[in-house]
């Protein structure tokens, strides 16, 4: 039995029996309206530039698709949030350092979450070096000693 279909005053059309289910679902969509507000109606379409991703492109594709991103990435992007926190910590530090000296306790304080900065930073690097496909994307792991000594300047000891 050929497919058909009621239009708007009630007439019934049957359409070729060529006509597959989803041609025909297609153009009653389109009677409907339902395709009228797509985005990019009337201009090209964008390209996604996956010049580099070779043989990842379709995988990096969906990854983004879904609000997603390669593991190496979505380790970098932690790397950075903490390395933020790390700032927060020094300028909070920095803006202090202009009144009274710190208490001993203020000072053991910032340096207990400092270090514990430092140890999450490094672990997220290390997740990081692992990941990252070539060396251009890995990070050098930070120097705790650096770190406190600048945590100490800071506090002007």
């Amino acid at each position: 039995m050929p497919p058909n279909r009621i239009d708007e005053h009630g007439v019934r059309h049957t359409a070729h029996s060529w006509e597959s289910l989803v041609e025909r679902q297609i153009r009653e969509a389109m009677d409907e309206g339902k395709f009228a507000d797509l985005p990019h109606q009337g201009e090209p379409l964008p390209k996604d530039d996956d010049a580099f991703a070779g043989d990842w492109a379709m995988a990096y594709r969906m990854l983004k698709n879904a609000g997603a991103a390669p593991p190496w990435i979505e380790a970098d992007k932690e790397v950075r949030a903490l390395l933020d926190r790390r700032d927060v910590l020094l300028g909070r530090v920095a803006s202090a350092s202009g009144s009274a000296p710190p208490s001993a306790m203020a000072r053991s304080r910032d340096h207990a979450e400092l270090e514990r900065l430092v140890i999450a930073i490094n672990a997220a690097i290390a997740r990081l070096n692992a990941e990252a496909p070539t060396y251009r994307q890995q990070r050098a792991p930070m120097s705790l000693d650096d770190d406190r000594a600048r945590l100490d300047a800071l506090h002007g000891r």
